[in-house]
């Protein structure tokens, strides 16, 4: 079963067209890129129109243009296929899990199934025919499975670079010594203190906490995954304290997404009021100023981030290799049924629809700042909200727009004045820097790293 259909052929050219753009955007918000240091042998290469993509050992994906690619000796200039396949798959290996979640996308249970092993490993070779360089396992509870070291040694046998996601359930020092060969493994901890248990229905965060110290203890590479709720965003600073304590190297903040039991009435009662998304910005800067981990927001975070990331400059941001929406373009899922999505979020979506919806954006999308950056939202939460793509309706610019569209005299009919009406101050070190690349595997939706020469 081929992930092949997921995307089609892209031909534009990069979004920062100029090397020293990109350096100079980094450089000013305090990151240097001549810092950064990577294996200097190349791991695996995808040649693209605008060059290549470009990876150093399991940590560091570039995407570098034509006379880069030829220094690094690597083919570039031409696309692998005639439609090229995501840089990540994010695959299912189970839909069997026996914790409760209130929001598991998956609406995971006990009575699941595994894949077998044998399909596993077909998939494993369609996604590397496709192009892909990571493979992202999931489930249900991947650990439940007991034969994950294998399929990690056959992901590095196709040049794939596995990473995993777990609630933490059963993994201890032992268990933790068996996965050496994942690139990464990020354990769900929906914040410190009480808010683990508001957030998923049941208090599992002494799991949680137990795995990362395993993790931590057997020198694997460990990220902790935080989903943001209405009764988790105020332990955001709290719980990347912990995670620093615990041994974790980096913080994943993931949006609170309509999807499997999460897909529900309920889900109205989760998400963020506007207020805490105004909040967010200056709350990474907190997290950031601390240095105590590495910060990623998934892609589905940037409309909510949106105003502070137009204040920061697109050119900046695109430099720097944050994108949102790449589902049916970067990324790819497959269900533990092996239906392809375009992302995990959006099973029984085509990948087709959402491209074509992605190359026509509605306002306000087609006219923001941001639009090659954002891509028009998440549309997981749009299909919930209004029962077709549309603009991302949490966004505050959107939120704004329709105001504005509905209520003409509440706010001003000024774009600029309505950008600055959304805009955070931040007091303290720009957040921005924690939108920087850094060594590490994707353990998500990829992010455009910035060309350089």
């Amino acid at each position: 079963m081929t992930p092949r259909g997921w995307l089609g052929a892209r031909n534009e050219r990069p979004a920062v067209d100029a090397p020293r753009a990109g350096h100079d955007a980094a450089r000013a918000i305090g990151y240097t890129l001549a810092v950064q240091s990577f294996p200097s042998r190349v791991a695996w290469s995808r040649p693209e129109p605008f060059g290549a993509w470009v990876r150093f050992g399991d940590s560091l994906l570039l995407a570098v243009d034509a006379a880069l690619a030829g220094k690094l000796g690597v083919p570039a200039g031409r696309a692998l296929t005639a439609v090229p396949g995501p840089l990540e798959v994010h695959i299912a290996v189970t839909s069997r899990c026996y914790a409760p979640c209130a929001g598991c996308y998956l609406d995971a249970r006990p009575d699941g199934t595994d894949v077998p092993v044998d399909e596993l490993l077909l998939r494993l070779q369609a996604a590397r025919d496709a192009g892909a360089s990571t493979v992202a396992f999931g489930g249900g509870e991947p650990l439940l499975r007991d034969d994950l070291p294998r399929l990690a040694d056959a992901a590095r046998a196709l040049d794939l670079v596995p990473v995993l996601t777990t609630s933490g359930v059963g993994l201890g020092v032992a268990r933790a010594n068996e996965l050496r060969a994942f690139g990464q493994i990020n354990v769900s901890h929906d914040g410190a203190g009480a808010a683990y248990e508001a957030v998923r229905g049941y208090d599992g965060s002494a799991v949680a906490e137990r795995a990362i110290g395993a993790l931590a203890a057997a020198g694997i590479a460990a990220g902790v995954n935080l989903v943001i709720t209405r009764a988790s965003v105020d332990a955001i600073f709290a719980t990347a304290e912990r995670a620093a304590d615990l041994g974790a190297g980096e913080l994943q903040l993931l949006r609170y997404k309509p999807a499997g039991r999460a897909a529900s009435p309920t889900y109205d009662a989760h998400r963020l009021l506007p207020e805490q998304i105004d909040a967010l910005w200056p709350t990474l800067g907190r997290v950031v100023s601390a240095a105590r981990v590495r910060v990623r927001i998934d892609c589905a975070m940037v409309p909510l981030l949106s105003p502070a990331l137009v204040a920061v400059g697109p050119d900046t941001v695109r430099a720097l290799g944050v994108f949102g929406c790449e589902a049916a373009r970067n990324l790819g899922a497959l269900g533990a049924d092996g239906a392809l999505a375009p992302c995990s979020f959006l099973r029984g979506t085509p990948p087709g629809a959402l491209r074509a919806y992605h190359a026509d954006l509605p306002p306000p999308c087609d006219t923001c700042s941001l639009v090659t950056v954002c891509r028009g939202g998440c549309q997981a939460v749009a299909l919930h909200a209004v029962g077709h793509f549309s603009p991302d309706p949490e966004c505050p610019r959107v939120r704004a727009h329709t105001l504005e569209i509905t209520s003409p005299d509440a706010v001003s009919r000024d774009p600029a004045g309505l950008a600055a009406a959304n805009v955070c101050d931040v007091a303290g070190p720009d957040p921005s820097a924690a939108l920087a690349p850094a060594a590490r595997p994707p353990t998500a939706a990829p992010h455009r790293l910035p060309l350089v020469r």
